[in-house]
């Protein structure tokens, strides 16, 4: 039973009750009468939260407000069929209801309005009814519509996996083996393609979800007949396998109550998902950014006023002699007040503090720049013959897949052979570069699997099994095709630590081989957009030049504890000069640690990934007329070795940043530009940049030559710079 209950005032539950409980019990879907009045309780004080902020709006005393208004009677009836603490909940803004009903208080939702730092939410950091609580097991939840879908189906995934990998049962966090995972949406973000492929792959798996739309007919102000082919979406997923759809009116409490419980039936007994489409009304515009009579005409409004389910359940209760008219307004009075002396003390409470924004962008636990717990570099011992770039990082995997048992790999054709039947009969695939090969015979299917071909659907899911602590270590197959799930990583992934203030967290490493030098690659499987994710606070970023460094960097990013994207160049997967031999699997790397290539005097050149060796081939040619080059390999590009640069600067007083990213706007203007402000004193040349054409990659080799930095065009650059 939710936690609610406990909440109402006994002396006012207990006036307010004429009926046998038990009776009523048996009579109303085993619900007693404190309990039907406790939940009106509920819905009353969820509307009059809403009514509170949306004064407090007009006072400016808040920033923003959007409602649950005629939401309610759904949602207080999924918080009790529904078990706070135990089951997990990926809710939308409209759930003021449903986290009433598991336990947040009026008082906790009132500082979320006004932006305090007692806000559990987000302290601060989000709009109100942006929902998140540990201890109810609801992660941060985020603005954007149906995102978490995605997020719903990992967390129950890795209840699923668990299931299936004895060792897991104890470590991933809430495992009870009945747990059930709630999401809710509108019927607007129905049409969100990401929800979509939650529903399959919540089917595929048969995984105990229950996707909940809380259809009011409108997505803002576009009606629900415009977005949704036939104006009705429960018609439209019945053919996804073992899904059971329920329909119900969500302003009716026993009836929504009802069809909840045979949601969490369903699910609780593994017999797959769940689909409950709730048509519910929207009484109030979507926000207070929003006037709804600007496209609804008052004889709509006016016929919603009938079915608003404070007004059907309040009835009901004196109907069937639960509570006399008499005994509601004294529960609705203490209400108000309870409500009005929260919203007192909430507007007293102070913000955060300023410099508080600094905090939790990154794991303040987990330092992988910390070369006194990641760095084992100097002095390592390697052994056997020299393995590529590809056996380095596969060994890495066999070697972290052993030692956590956490860790699932997936994406797309990294198993060896999903028909696992033929695995004795076939070489297995391994990925498209052989780069996942033999994970999945050595660890099993339950730990290494194939994706649906959908970037999105496994960054999406790899952040919900990642909040039950299971470590996700997920492939792109090419950084081309990243940019579906871009949506995910960047408004996901990268902000869920800093936007929770530290409360939620979602470590993962994203593989993506990338890069161009590729003879044949062209546009689409060419691309090496850094620039872009560098730009994401809370996303680290590392791109390894050989063999060894990918090993290292690796192990590291898999012990980090927040997103780390790895990037691994396509053209130096097999590349003879950066073979090495095997490392032991202890061999760390720490983040931030620059690589000094060549020493020199003259000139200094940063840089990484392929650029590294074609730099160092200009480097050779340039000793050869005199001129001493530094070369600098970062390694990683967030964090960077800032440290490293300035001291070669110092040394060189001429410096040249040079990647494979068109040249404007790209990661090395980042690098110039701190140059250029912090050591100007130092320089006795510009700062030059050396990059790719500010175009795509061509398909015709000669074209992409052109197109692509060469080592003759570091090697112009550094003559340039020698005339100053």
């Amino acid at each position: 039973m939710a936690s609610a209950t406990k909440k109402v005032n006994t002396k006012t539950a207990a006036k307010a009750v004429s009926t046998n409980g038990k009776t009523a019990a048996a009579k109303y879907h085993g619900l007693d009468t404190a309990t039907l009045v406790a939940m009106y309780r509920t819905m009353y004080m969820s509307r009059r939260i809403d009514d509170k902020e949306i004064q407090l709006k007009g006072q400016n005393k808040i920033f923003f407000q959007i409602s649950g208004a005629g939401h309610e009677g759904i949602l207080v009836a999924a918080a009790h069929a529904l078990k706070p603490g135990y089951d997990w909940f990926f809710p939308y803004y409209r759930d003021r209801a449903l986290m009433l009903g598991l336990g947040m208080t009026a008082q906790e939702m009132l500082w979320s309005s006004v932006g305090a730092e007692a806000d559990p939410n987000s302290h601060g950091r989000q709009m109100p009814s942006h929902w998140g609580s540990p201890e109810l097991n609801v992660p941060s939840q985020s603005s954007c519509t149906g995102s978490q879908a995605l997020h719903a189906v990992g967390a129950a995934e890795a209840g699923y996996r668990a299931g299936l990998v004895k060792g897991l049962k104890d470590k991933v966090t809430g495992f009870k083996g009945d747990e059930v995972v709630y999401m809710s949406v509108g019927d607007g973000t129905t049409s969100e393609g990401e929800w979509w492929e939650a529903l399959n792959t919540a089917s595929n798996l048969k995984l105990p979800v229950i996707f909940m739309v809380e259809d009011n007919g409108y997505a803002i102000s576009t009606p629900v007949e415009v977005g949704t082919a036939g104006g009705n979406v429960a018609k439209l997923v019945t053919g996804f396998p073992g899904l059971y759809i329920q329909e119900c009116d969500g302003t009716d409490v026993l009836e929504s109550y009802q069809t909840m419980q045979r949601a969490v039936a369903y699910c609780r007994e593994r017999k797959g998902p769940a689909f409950v489409h709730a048509k519910v009304v929207r009484p109030y515009s979507h926000s207070l950014s929003d006037d709804e009579k600007l496209y609804r005409p008052v004889h709509e409004l006016e016929a919603e006023v009938a079915t608003d389910p404070i007004r059907k359940f309040g009835e009901f209760l004196m109907t069937e002699g639960i509570a006399s008219s008499e005994q509601l307004e004294v529960l609705r009075n203490e209400v108000d007040t309870e409500v009005t002396a929260a919203s007192d003390i909430a507007i007293e409470t102070p913000q955060p503090a300023p410099e508080s924004a600094h905090r939790n962008v990154y794991s303040p636990d987990v330092d992988p720049t910390d070369r006194q717990l990641f760095d084992t570099e100097d002095g390592a011992e390697l052994h056997g013959n020299p393995g590529t770039m590809v056996d380095l990082i596969n060994r890495c995997l066999h070697e972290e897949m052993k030692r956590d048992e956490r860790i699932v790999v997936f994406g797309e054709d990294v198993a060896d052979c999903s028909r696992e039947e033929y695995l004795d009969e076939v070489k297995g695939k391994g990925g498209v570069f052989k780069v996942t090969a033999n994970l999945q015979r050595k660890f099993g299917s339950a730990r290494v699997f194939n994706s649906p071909l959908a970037e999105a659907n496994i960054i999406g899911r790899a952040y919900g099994m990642s909040l039950r602590n299971l470590k996700p270590v997920v492939e792109i197959q090419f950084f081309d095709y990243i940019f579906p799930a871009f949506h995910q990583i960047r408004n996901e992934v990268a902000v869920t630590r800093w936007r929770s203030d530290g409360d939620t967290k979602c470590p993962m490493v994203i593989r993506v081989p990338v890069g161009g030098y590729l003879k044949g690659g062209a546009v689409y499987h060419s691309q090496s957009g850094t620039t872009l994710f560098s730009h994401t606070p809370g996303l680290m970023i590392v791109y390894p030049s050989n063999a060894l460094d990918a090993n290292g960097l690796l192990r590291t990013a898999i012990r980090c504890d927040d997103p780390v994207m790895f990037l691994e160049h396509k053209h130096l997967y097999r590349q003879v000069y950066n073979k090495s031999q095997y490392p032991s699997s202890d061999f760390l790397i720490p983040f931030g640690k620059a690589k000094k290539v060549r020493e020199g005097s003259d000139v200094t050149i940063v840089t990484f990934g392929a650029l590294v060796e074609r730099s160092n081939q200009a480097c050779k040619r340039l000793e050869q007329q005199g001129i001493s080059v530094e070369l600098i390999d970062l390694r990683t590009l967030v964090p960077y070795d800032w440290e490293a640069i300035a001291e070669s600067v110092k040394k060189t007083s001429r410096v040249i940043v040079a990647h494979e990213d068109p040249v404007s706007y790209g990661y090395g203007a980042e690098i110039a530009a701190r140059i250029s402000d912090e050591l100007f004193e130092y320089l006795d040349a510009p700062v030059r940049r050396v990059g790719a054409t500010d175009t795509f990659v061509a398909y015709a080799p000669q074209v992409e030559d052109y197109i692509l930095p060469q080592s003759e065009d570091v090697e112009k650059a550094v003559q340039e710079l020698m005339k100053y």
